[in-house]
């Protein structure tokens, strides 16, 4: 891991003392700590019997709870933490989309189930690099059709609402867009026949990714930033200045560099974050009005 970009957003008084080597640890370790955690969930939940979708959930509480503390202990921009009424309103977005995206999500389950197979086709040490290569590339579709698509913006531009970013607002989104998202991956999947121990290792890794990526962590991750994306590559897909906003990648980078909309490079902030028109959308705390603005027009707020 390179941590030797020039950003550093929070100065250190000693570079000797324990807190700070503990710091320097965690900027080094903390991201292929997950993911090696990661792979063994993945690995061994089939393996094992487990019911992948509660393995799944956990994983993902498990994450979510990660990075809330790395946050504390190697924050970005200590000034993005969520207040705690943003926590109330993040908290209440995380379970309207667990609830209704759950709910939506049935029949693409029933699909994935009834499409992939039970045994992998190809020996895992090949499956599994095109499973993830072509899950995320339905990612990045869908994703940047939520950015070109007026209608489907509609639903995507509640994600973009809040003026930070971190892992707390990872859930900020509308249901609709949530259940889209889940589906291009999981469809994607099915619908070229991998098998089901290689949809839950991919899931897994867009549960991290979604994570990670949000996270207002200091950690850098130098070459890999061309491969896997990042936290340094996200928030500039947060900014407001389109000519930086790329990035739309949540898991890799691969698919942004092929279809130039790769803006990352070394010790870059963004601008601003948030929409760059905000009042074409509900203030991110009326969670209400934000549901349903898709169904009411091109209306100002």
């Amino acid at each position: 891991m390179d941590i030797s970009a020039q950003h550093t957003p929070v100065p250190s008084t000693s570079t000797s003392t324990p807190a700070a080597v503990v710091r320097a640890g965690l900027r080094v370790l903390s991201y292929p700590a997950l993911l090696v955690a990661m792979a063994v969930v993945g690995l061994a939940g089939p393996r094992l019997g487990w019911d992948l979708g509660v393995a799944n959930f956990a994983f993902l509480l498990g994450t979510l709870a990660y990075f809330a503390i790395l946050e504390r202990l190697i924050p970005y921009d200590p000034a993005w933490h969520p207040s705690r009424r943003e926590w109330r309103w993040y908290g209440t977005y995380f379970l309207l989309t667990l609830l209704g995206g759950g709910i939506a999500q049935l029949a693409v389950s029933w699909l994935v189930a009834a499409l992939a197979t039970a045994e992998p086709a190809l020996p895992p040490a090949a499956e599994i690099p095109l499973a993830l290569l072509a899950g995320s590339l339905g990612s990045y579709v869908m994703h940047r059709l939520g950015h070109t698509n007026s209608w489907l913006w509609k639903l995507h531009g509640v994600h973009h609402l809040p003026d930070k970013v971190n892992v707390g607002n990872n859930g900020v989104s509308h249901i609709f867009d949530i259940v889209l998202a889940q589906g291009a991956v999981q469809l994607t999947l099915a619908f070229a026949g991998f098998s089901e121990p290689s949809v839950f290792l991919v899931g897994l890794f867009v549960v991290v990714q979604g994570y990670f990526t949000h996270a207002n962590i200091d950690v850098r991750i130098g070459w890999l930033n061309h491969v896997l994306a990042s936290p340094e590559q996200h928030r500039l897909h947060h900014s407001t200045d389109l000519a930086e906003a790329g990035n739309f990648g949540s898991d890799l980078s691969v698919w942004d560099q092929l279809f130039g909309s790769f803006t990352w490079r070394p010790g870059r902030r963004p601008a601003a974050i948030g929409v760059t028109d905000p009042a074409s959308f509900p203030p991110v705390g009326a969670v209400g009005a934000t549901l349903l603005h898709p169904l009411r027009g091109d209306r100002r707020y």
